[in-house]
């Protein structure tokens, strides 16, 4: 590398010679911008000077022309694409679904849970999804809870 750039003039420019300078002349040369051929610059006045070729006659656009046939073709590619991309977003969202584990506590002792816990899976509804069975706790002083499960879809049933 030459030089280093002037640090009050290009202080960016001084940070990355500083960076640069330490990797080795290997490293450097499979950079693309230092593998790439060396072009001499035209000068600005040069560069105004140069003229586009003038456009034929076909290049120009005809906007109350009829479509050709490379234009219809191509529409309808692009009308197929579309189709296919939309096909693609039009997939299957996912399902939100949530476990709920309830356990029902009864006021008193005589509650036959038996028969409360058979018709608490005996509620069918869209969505919602009982475990086979459920289980009795003890809660206290004989006392006994019931604790069940259930999957449900959020969009289908509502906790309450």
């Amino acid at each position: 590398m030459k030089s280093p750039p002037d640090v009050k003039e290009f202080p960016h420019t001084f940070a990355w010679w500083c960076l640069a300078v330490r990797f080795a002349p290997a490293v450097r040369a499979s950079w693309t911008a230092a593998a790439a051929p060396k072009t001499a610059a035209k000068p600005a006045a040069a560069k105004k000077e140069e003229k586009k070729p003038a456009a034929k006659e076909d290049d120009v656009d005809d906007l109350f022309g009829e479509e050709t046939e490379e234009d219809k073709a191509a529409a309808a590619e692009a009308k197929k694409k579309a189709e296919a991309d939309k096909a693609k977003k039009a997939k299957a969202a996912p399902i939100a679904k949530s476990i709920i584990v309830w356990e029902v506590k009864p006021y008193s002792s005589d509650i036959d849970l038996d028969y409360l816990g058979k018709r608490i899976l005996g509620i069918k509804m869209d969505g919602l999804v009982w475990k086979s069975e459920f289980k009795k706790e003890p809660v206290a002083f004989g006392v006994f809870k019931i604790i069940i499960g259930a999957v449900v879809e959020d969009l289908k049933v509502s906790t309450d």
